[in-house]
């Protein structure tokens, strides 16, 4: 779900947007005198009616782009000054499009299609699940920070996938990466929460973060899910043995274990982390101790405060 966001004293335009764009994305409007805390939920698309925002248009625009979360989100100006210079002003401090006041429903529907297109595209989508990457992950996990928002990580990655990539192939691991998105997803979305997030870090390695209080539920059902699931892609003698056989460097067979799944799981508490590389800390620290543990599970970590260093000061 993609969310635009309209910085205007009036709701018309907002209005009309809701109306073209169904529910395709979500429309937010913001007043002008909001427009600071607005850059901290990182709009996927921000249309900023001119007509109807005090002081110079210019200076919001760049304010968006100096700030390091929405340097590249896409701003659209609507706006009846239909002044030549005035609108090369504005294109030239990378404004993606300027469009009047009284443009065609038509044009603007497909105006914010297309930039929602190129937004797929680029912004460092796996090209394997369609997931977004690296990027757009640390970007969500720092507006909940900056929100003092309650969340959840959900660290996930396979157990053995190398074992099984080398047994079965590349082309069959890329299907069971697949198989482990979807299943991800299913179970991040089926409360119908759309400010829970997926992201896919690249490989078998996967972030989900939750903005509910039942997070281990979702765990659980990640886990049932995926063992159930994950079956079809090994043979009948692999699943009634439990395990395969990879020859390893040295020309000697080896048993693995099938494929199964460990999730590490943080509470991010009020106050608890400074920034996102604790939040990672903690996160690479939980899933380790997962790993250590035979078949797919989950362990939690529901520490509520920062912990703090002692020294014990001997004389």
């Amino acid at each position: 779900m993609k969310f635009v966001y309209v910085v205007d004293k009036e709701d018309k335009l907002k209005l009309e947007l809701e109306e073209i764009l169904k529910k395709e994305v979500k429309v937010k409007q913001i007043l002008p005198s909001q427009f600071d805390d607005m850059l901290k939920n990182i709009p996927d698309i921000l249309i900023m009616n001119e007509n109807n925002i005090e002081g110079d248009i210019l200076e919001y625009c760049k304010k968006v782009r100096n700030d390091d979360d929405n340097s590249i989100t896409p701003i659209i100006v609507v706006s009846k000054n239909k002044e030549e210079k005035h609108i090369v002003d504005i294109l030239k401090n990378e404004v993606e499009m300027y469009l009047p006041d009284s443009v065609n429903k038509e044009i603007l529907y497909y105006s914010i299609k297309n930039i929602i297109r190129l937004l797929n595209s680029n912004r460092m989508v796996s090209p394997l699940t369609g997931l977004p990457g690296n990027i757009q992950i640390q970007a969500e996990m720092k507006k909940r920070l900056s929100n003092n928002k309650e969340f959840a990580m959900l660290y996930l990655d396979l157990d053995n996938f190398k074992a099984y990539n080398d047994t079965y192939g590349f082309s069959n691991g890329d299907e069971m990466i697949k198989f482990t998105a979807k299943v991800i997803q299913d179970n991040i979305f089926k409360s119908g929460n759309e400010k829970n997030f997926v992201g896919h870090i690249g490989g078998d390695d996967f972030i989900a973060i939750v903005e509910e209080s039942d997070y281990e539920k979702i765990a659980q059902d990640i886990i049932t899910d995926f063992d159930m699931g994950v079956q079809k892609y090994f043979n009948k003698e692999d699943i009634e043995n439990g395990f395969i056989e990879v020859e390893n460097r040295k020309g000697i067979m080896e048993q693995y274990p099938l494929t199964s799944i460990s999730i590490g799981v943080v509470d991010v508490a009020k106050g608890r982390f400074k920034n996102t590389l604790e939040i990672g800390e903690a996160g690479a620290a939980v899933k380790h101790l997962a790993k250590t543990i035979y078949g797919s599970t989950y362990v939690i970590d529901r520490r509520k405060v920062r912990e703090e260093k002692i020294e014990k000061h001997i004389k």
